[in-house]
């Protein structure tokens, strides 16, 4: 009982910080369901069931609270299912840890992108330059971030998330809405692929419900954040969030100490709420000049 209670737990923060940064419910739900025992494809497939629910509520909220492009949506969540189906069969033999540092040292990089932009432009950073982002872009994208979501137990927030905010051609708030929506249709191929490949004999349907009645709880809170919170500050939350997880993936394959590692997040922690606090005390400053 008490397992199943903290699966909730983790099902609302992680759904709280995915619906309010568009990224993280899969990363920390599968880390943990991993640190109990779980094998990869076993932890992927329960979180994926449980974001099937989650994510259309996510979905809804974001809609109710106008974060949703649904032009981008269309174009991302068909591939997005692709790759998520494919990802989750490959899985079943294949590993996509040989790829995490490549992966990780792009989205690094998109991530220090992103947060120079925001703390040295404020406000003026968060408005979108005109034009769109292309359908040629959208759908590689959505593969790419479908696949190595399923194989990797997240990554579609991860990935999506960082490279139409790196744009400048969308708001943060409808980046955030707009990959949290599509997420339906990749936790459905997700889903599909794993059931076809493992059947369901390594799912728990008791952490999968846990970890939905805490996402579904969260959901509508996470869309009203993004919904409230300045521009600017969304974007510099999602560049740090960013920096932080990859950061970790590249640290761990450096074989860098633990210890070392541990200290650089928390003066990196220290710091980023050092320059948050700057942004919402003081919202029209342009820290640049």
């Amino acid at each position: 009982m008490v397992k199943i209670l903290a699966l909730g737990l983790i099902g609302f923060f992680a759904q709280l910080i995915d619906g309010a940064l568009g990224m993280a419910y899969g990363v920390s739900s599968t880390t943990l369901l991993l640190t109990v025992g779980i094998a990869p494809a076993g932890a992927s497939a329960t979180v994926h069931l449980a974001e099937i629910a989650t994510t259309c509520a996510s979905g809804a909220s974001h809609w109710r609270f106008g974060n949703v492009d649904w032009r981008v949506v269309s174009r991302l969540a068909l591939p997005g299912f692709i790759g998520a189906f494919v990802g989750a069969v490959a899985l079943s033999s294949l590993s996509a840890e040989a790829a995490e540092p490549i992966v990780a040292g792009i989205l690094f990089v998109l991530g220090v992108y992103i947060l120079v932009r925001f703390a040295r432009g404020g406000r003026k950073a968060a408005r979108p330059r005109p034009g769109r982002i292309k359908a040629a872009v959208l759908a590689p994208l959505g593969l790419f971030a479908g696949a190595m979501d399923a194989m990797g137990g997240g990554g579609w927030g991860p990935i999506g998330t960082p490279t139409l905010l790196a744009s400048g051609r969308m708001e943060p708030r409808k980046v955030i809405g707009s990959i949290d929506t599509a997420e339906f249709l990749v936790a459905l191929g997700a889903s599909a692929g794993f059931l076809v490949a493992l059947g369901s004999e390594q799912i728990n349907y008791a952490w999968v419900g846990a970890l939905v009645v805490g996402g579904l709880v969260a959901a509508p809170i996470a869309a009203w954040l993004v919904r409230a919170l300045p521009a600017h500050v969304l974007g510099l939350s999602v560049g740090t969030l960013i920096i932080i997880t990859n950061s970790r993936t590249l640290l761990n394959a450096a074989g860098v100490d633990s210890d070392l590692t541990t200290g650089l997040f928390v003066a990196f922690g220290l710091g980023w709420l050092a320059l948050l606090g700057v942004l919402l005390l003081k919202p029209r400053v342009v820290l640049s000049q």
